[in-house]
């Protein structure tokens, strides 16, 4: 089984206040994860994918939590993709259909499949998500910080699917207009194995390709408010997985691999956290709809910080503060991630407004992350080694 370590996570410093907020408790914090001899990050508690601990397409608000937490604890959380698990022909038929061994089917799929008849569909999408997480202290108001310790993958294999009428070409994307022609190609699922090559981990797309493995979750995301009316609220108290927003969710931000942290905003006492929608490898914008959807396992570590409050996800990587706007509009989004640096810029940084979009102008990188999820994301990457002190 294939699977990725990268370094610990560089926690935000304490000029970005948000992050130096003092936790729930000192006596939630545990020691840090330590790797073992077999080279596996430890974590206090796992979360196997069980049809008990997943749920199809959207986050609830009042489902039980499958574990409670500590603020500081961390967990070993099992994702298991969509592909071969939500569709109407049995798994085994299905996958090895597009080339998947028996033995690298997961019997989880097997056991979720089964499962679908007696779940509700109504307003919901298409992923498959763990949870929730209960978090000790957490309450509307505060902030969660997710530390992504480590993602390795489940399987070797992952599926990519296009069709001329997806993704950045659907009728329901919202930059379609009237009269867009299709892409002139035909519907077809991508089997891309995983594995190692000449030392580093990659994706055989082809016997000429080879694209480096980066795995993360697309889906990360805390118990949202649903609003009927909001993007991907159809049904009272049932918040679609297909659009992120304040809440988090289907981010698609690739850039959250292990060894970054994103924050959110807490929604609900425990804040109630879910992930999903694993990703072997993806490109900024995900154009096809799909990325190498794969299912991945990931290590998390949970901090709350009380009192603190941030009007949407930000994260960081060991380089870079990432900033991210969404909206419908893909202009808006932009504008939104350009509003919100300077913000962070002004507040975190102490730059006079005028100055902070100077600076945003000359030193910021603003990255399309997606643009199929409905609400599309465009993310600020502001270098941290501009700062001299920080």
């Amino acid at each position: 089984m294939s699977r990725q370590m990268r370094s610990g996570p560089v926690i935000m410093g304490c000029a970005l206040t948000l992050a130096c907020a003092a936790p729930a408790s000192d006596d939630a914090r545990v020691a840090e994860a330590s790797v073992a001899e077999t080279g596996e990050i430890e974590a206090n508690h796992l979360v196997p994918s069980t049809p008990e601990t997943l749920n199809w397409g959207w986050f609830p608000i009042d489902k039980e939590p499958v574990l409670w937490i500590a603020s500081g604890e961390t967990v070993r959380i099992e994702t298991l993709t969509h592909v071969g698990a939500t569709q109407d022909e049995h798994p085994v038929e299905f996958l090895t259909g597009l080339g998947v061994p028996r033995e690298e089917i997961l019997d989880d799929a097997i056991d979720f499949w089964a499962s679908r008849e007696g779940r509700p569909r109504e307003g919901r999408s298409g992923h498959v998500i763990t949870g929730p997480i209960h978090i000790e202290g957490a309450e509307p108001g505060d902030m969660l910080e997710v530390r992504v310790l480590d993602i390795e993958t489940r399987v070797p294999w992952g599926v990519n699917s296009t069709s001329g009428r997806g993704g950045v070409f659907s009728p329901s994307y919202p930059g379609a207009r009237e009269g867009d022609e299709p892409l002139d190609i035909p519907a077809g699922r991508h089997l891309i194995r995983t594995g190692d090559a000449d030392g580093r981990e990659v994706a055989f797309f082809s016997p000429d390709i080879r694209v480096p493995l980066a795995p993360f979750m697309g889906i990360m995301a805390v118990a949202p408010d649903p609003v009927v009316g909001e993007p991907g609220v159809t049904v009272p108290g049932v918040q679609g997985s297909r659009p992120p927003g304040a809440f988090g969710g289907n981010l698609d931000v690739k850039d959250l691999a292990a060894g970054t942290t994103l924050y959110l905003p807490v929604f609900h006492p425990g804040a109630l956290f879910y992930a999903g929608d694993g990703h072997g490898a993806q490109g900024d914008g995900e154009v096809s709809g799909t990325a190498i959807e794969q299912s991945l396992t990931g290590v998390f570590r949970f901090v709350v910080h009380k009192g603190v409050t941030i009007p949407a996800p930000r994260a960081e990587t060991p380089t870079h503060y990432l900033i991210m706007g969404i909206d419908l509009d893909l202009d808006r989004a932009a504008r939104e991630a350009t509003r919100l640096v300077v913000e962070f810029l002004v507040e975190e940084k102490g730059l006079a407004p005028d100055k902070a979009l100077s600076l945003a102008s000359i030193a910021v990188d603003f990255r399309v992350s997606e643009v199929v999820d409905l609400t599309q994301v465009v993310t600020g990457f502001i270098p941290k080694d501009i700062f001299l002190e920080r």
